[in-house]
């Protein structure tokens, strides 16, 4: 919508608040867009009935018109709360009014049941007082119906426009009815998809590491609890530790150290198998955990991945320099808990580092 046009302004007009504090600016909206729509549902009706000749229903149709005029003034004047029952008076009015005059056969009965959307859509509690009110709605609709059953209507209408009064009232109460249902269920969704990316933010907080992205050791135990509960899991687990790190801080300073875990971990996230879970364990330890690979078949990844990690140069500013890691390795036996098989990693890790480092110990 262009700023300044015509339709943007009537936009804005429409949900200007009413000047209260803590109200609904939302509530006020829709009480403005319903009112408008009997506003010309009743200007159509007049129309409609000006070429009929009946000055009954003509008067009717110009009485519906100034009222619900009133309302939707008085709701520039009033607070949300109060143009919001002015409008389901009205509302109950016109209905009562127009089955009484002009019978059942023009269905502008329906129109209750836009009043029962309006209500239950538009308060979120008092759920006793929209039970209550939603029985007297279905009450009175069967006293007009057994009226109007053995009562004639006061104005007779002929069959062609009591069916042109049948459309005229099934368009606009299907049409008040999408709009409530739009309204307020377009801001229910907004505020549950809000909600929803707010508690992934959360939950990826909560499970992966700030500075690279990876699983945290939180996640990883959770996972290694999963997967062992399933039986006859085939599962590696390598323990990993980038060799010298603190030779790289203390040289280069830690935002180049950054740089390398950062680096380190996108270079895991693509050499490795795609379903291989892969968390930072702490400070420059990684934990991988390789589901369906047996030892030798891990074996083979993780030499494909030193051999890459190796390539990777790094700027140092003083100095270009790369780095190497070493791997313990570990084969889930089906019997072992996790303890073990952590502690059987870290043992094979360390074994590497006193061998020589830039190795893959199973």
């Amino acid at each position: 919508m262009k700023e300044n046009s015509i339709f943007s302004t009537i936009y804005e007009n429409i949900c200007r608040d009413t000047g209260k504090q803590n109200e609904s600016a939302k509530l006020i909206a829709v009480v403005r867009i319903l009112t408008l729509t009997m506003l010309i549902h009743s200007f159509v009706c007049c129309i409609l009935i000006s070429f009929t000749g009946h000055i009954g229903r003509l008067v009717l149709a110009l009485l519906s018109l100034v009222l619900f005029l009133t309302v939707f003034v008085l709701s520039y004047r009033y607070s949300t709360f109060t143009s919001y029952c002015i409008l389901n008076v009205c509302i109950l009015i016109f209905t009562v009014v127009n089955v009484y005059y002009l019978g059942w056969d023009i269905g502008v009965q329906h129109f209750l049941t836009v009043l029962l959307v309006f209500v239950f859509f538009s308060k979120y509690k008092h759920e006793t007082a929209k039970l209550l009110f939603a029985l007297f709605l279905f009450a009175l609709r069967l006293i007009l119906y057994f009226y109007c059953k053995i009562n004639d209507p006061v104005v007779s209408l002929n069959s062609d426009l009591s069916g042109a009064m049948q459309i005229v009232n099934s368009f606009f109460i299907f049409l008040s009815l999408g709009l409530i249902a739009y309204l307020f269920s377009t801001t229910t969704q907004e505020m549950e998809g809000k909600l929803i990316e707010y508690n992934r933010k959360l939950m990826k907080q909560a499970n992966t590491d700030t500075l690279t992205g990876l699983y945290n050791r939180r996640r990883t135990m959770e996972y290694l609890e999963q997967l062992l509960k399933t039986p006859d899991t085939q599962i590696s687990i390598c323990l990993c530790d980038i060799d010298f790190f603190k030779r790289v801080n203390d040289t280069y300073g830690h935002d180049i150290g950054d740089v390398v875990l950062k680096k380190i971990s996108e270079t895991f996230q693509k050499r490795l198998p795609p379903d291989t879970f892969i968390s930072r364990w702490g400070g420059e330890e990684f934990l991988l955990i390789f589901p369906r690979l047996n030892g030798d078949e891990t074996i083979i990844a993780l030499e494909t991945l030193r051999q890459k990690i190796k390539e990777i140069v790094f700027d140092g500013g003083i100095e270009t320099f790369s780095i190497t890691l070493t791997y313990g390795l570990v084969e889930y036996d089906y019997h072992s808990d996790i303890t073990t098989l952590l502690k059987e990693a870290d043992e094979k890790l360390y074994l590497g580092k006193e061998s020589g480092r830039d190795r893959i110990v199973f």
